[in-house]
């Protein structure tokens, strides 16, 4: 799952920016020191599931040859990226951060088009949104704390991915004969007959109800 929205990323970015290199680092001083051309960095600091999304209960599918298979509900995870831009001026790291706000701004949901894999296989949406806060218990300064590195201006982008669980439970194998009924008389006579296929029984047609007889008007005696 995390390699598919970032796939997707990569591909949303490109779509901003053009032909600059996009890379998932961790930005530290070392990484910054190898820089060599222009980057947009998206890196992945944080990874949570969204309990108030969890299902539980399973979900049923029957295939074309009525084999049915019951698998638990997706897992739905956020996941947060620290969007920076690397350049030799602040003015073209701000003009390519202010490409990528422009377009990951438009929209609502990772476009499918760039969804792949099982993520593209759950054909459910996965939502995308930009420059909201920090989570409470993290900041952005407590990012670059642990990074090692200066703060800088970064673009917060988190995306809410489904995760489809590997387990799966096949129920049973197709009918594919009719249910036969063993019978036993007093006498100790085994009969096996063939229950009766209802879809083969013609309909039999109920005649309709006789409407109720009308009451006799009472004659009247002076």
């Amino acid at each position: 799952m995390i390699t598919e929205v970032d796939a997707a990323l990569r591909a949303v970015v490109r779509s901003a920016v053009g032909d600059v290199d996009v890379a998932f680092d961790a930005p530290t001083k070392d990484w910054a020191a190898r820089r060599n051309a222009p980057t947009v960095d998206v890196y992945l600091y944080d990874l949570r599931e969204e309990q108030k999304l969890r299902e539980t209960g399973q979900i049923e599918r029957r295939a074309a040859d009525g084999t049915v298979t019951r698998t638990p509900p997706p897992r739905h995870f956020r996941l947060s990226y620290l969007v920076t831009a690397w350049t030799q001026r602040p003015e073209d790291e701000h003009r390519l951060l202010d490409a990528v706000l422009a377009r990951l701004v438009t929209l609502d949901r990772l476009p499918p088009e760039h969804l792949a894999g099982d993520l593209a296989a759950l054909g459910l949406p996965v939502p995308v949104a930009s420059g909201l806060p920090p989570a409470e218990e993290r900041g952005f300064a407590d990012v670059w704390t642990s990074l090692g590195g200066e703060l800088r201006p970064s673009l917060d982008v988190v995306v809410r991915a489904p995760l489809a669980p590997a387990v799966q439970l096949e129920a049973g194998p197709p009918v594919r004969e009719r249910l036969r009924l063993g019978v036993v008389d007093r006498l100790g006579t085994a009969r096996d007959e063939a229950f009766p296929d209802r879809s083969l029984v013609e309909p039999v047609e109920t005649p309709p109800a006789a409407p109720p007889p009308r009451a006799r008007a009472r004659r009247r005696t002076s």
